[in-house]
């Protein structure tokens, strides 16, 4: 994943048309954990690596706050999303013969200039 949309979210939907691997989704989706704001799905999001110099979510949203850096979806933070899938902060996808696409079935690409220290702060994308 990388990036993950936050409360502050007013579900405008200008974000979800400007991600280039349709990673956003609408509240209300089947897909969507969250009541009330739209979702990344952490095992699609590539933070617009090799599609722009940043995520374009983030460029296309109103609202300060609303799009914040989450861990790389990497083996190294495998534990990170399976117990964020438990609590249900994250809907990870179920492939039939894969299983959870966990980032130990299939890492996701992510920007490596974004600190550890911004991505554990949750800091708003639109700041870098």
């Amino acid at each position: 994943m990388a990036v993950k949309i936050t409360e502050e979210c007013i579900s405008c939907e200008a974000c979800a048309s400007e991600c280039p691997v349709a990673a956003i989704l609408p509240d209300g989706n089947e897909k969507n954990p969250k009541d009330g704001i739209l979702y990344v799905k952490p095992e699609s999001c590539v933070e617009c690596v090799d599609h722009a110099d940043s995520p374009r979510c983030a460029e296309a949203c109103p609202t300060e706050g609303a799009i914040v850096w989450d861990m790389p979806y990497t083996v190294d933070f495998n534990s990170y999303y399976l117990s964020g899938n438990e609590k249900g902060e994250y809907k990870i996808r179920e492939h039939k013969s894969k299983g959870l696409m966990l980032p130990e079935v299939k890492e996701q690409k992510f920007r490596a200039d974004i600190t550890m220290a911004t991505r554990e702060a949750h800091a708003n994308v639109s700041d870098f």
